[in-house]
C-alpha cells in the first residue's frame, strides 16, 4: 500500500533494526500507551527476538503491525497496528503512532485509512475499535478523520508505565 512517498507494509523479521530505531527515537512518547512494544524493544537483540515472535503472531492472525516507511530514507516513520483480533465476531482494535519529526502531516491518518480498507476487505472485519486517552488530541483526530465514532469512556481502564490509572475513550466503526 502506498501514498505520497510512503509505503505501508507488515513488519518483516529482517526489519528489526529499523523497528528498534523507530521505537528508540520515540521511547519517551510511547512509554505510556505502547508499553508492551516499548518493554520488548529495549535493545536491538531484544527487538530481533520480538520481531521473530511477531512473525508467528502474523501467521496466527493475532497481531498485524503495519509499518509506515518513508520511501526517500527507507526509515520507519510510524506504525498502525491491528491487535486484540477476534475472528469469531470478527473485530479488532487499531493503534497507531508517528515519529515526532513526521507528526502533524496527515501521514498516520492516511496510513490508517489504507490499513482499515485493507483489513476490512481481507479479513472481513465488521467492527474496528480504537482506544485513546482524552488528552491525546493527535490520536483522537486520526480516529475521527477515519470515521470512528465515540462509543463511550471507560473509567480507570488502563495503567500507564508510570503507574497512573487513566480513563480511555472507546471509538468504534462498523462495516
Amino acid at each position: 500500500m502506498t501514498f505520497d512517498h510512503y509505503k505501508v507494509n507488515l513488519l518483516q523479521a529482517n526489519e528489526s533494526e529499523v523497528f528498534f530505531n523507530l521505537i528508540d527515537n520515540n521511547r519517551p512518547r510511547l512509554e505510556d500507551f505502547f508499553a508492551g512494544t516499548v518493554s520488548k524493544t529495549l535493545t536491538l537483540d531484544a527487538t530481533e527476538k520480538y520481531c521473530v515472535e511477531i512473525q508467528q503472531r502474523i501467521q496466527n492472525i493475532s497481531y498485524l503491525p503495519f509499518m509506515i516507511t518513508d520511501n526517500h530514507t527507507n526509515a520507519f516513520v510510524g506504525l498502525v497496528d491491528v491487535k486484540n483480533i477476534d475472528l469469531n465476531v470478527p473485530k479488532a482494535e487499531l493503534g497507531s503512532f508517528i515519529d515526532l519529526k513526521y507528526e502533524g502531516k496527515g501521514i498516520v491518518t492516511e496510513a490508517t485509512k489504507l490499513v482499515v480498507d485493507h483489513i476490512v476487505e481481507h479479513y472481513k472485519f465488521i467492527k474496528l475499535l480504537c482506544r485513546a486517552s482524552s488528552r491525546n488530541k493527535g490520536s483522537i483526530a486520526v480516529i475521527l478523520k477515519n470515521g470512528f465514532e465515540l462509543e463511550g469512556t471507560i473509567r480507570k481502564d488502563y495503567r500507564t508505565t508510570k503507574g497512573e490509572i487513566v480513563d480511555l475513550n472507546y471509538y468504534g466503526r462498523l462495516f
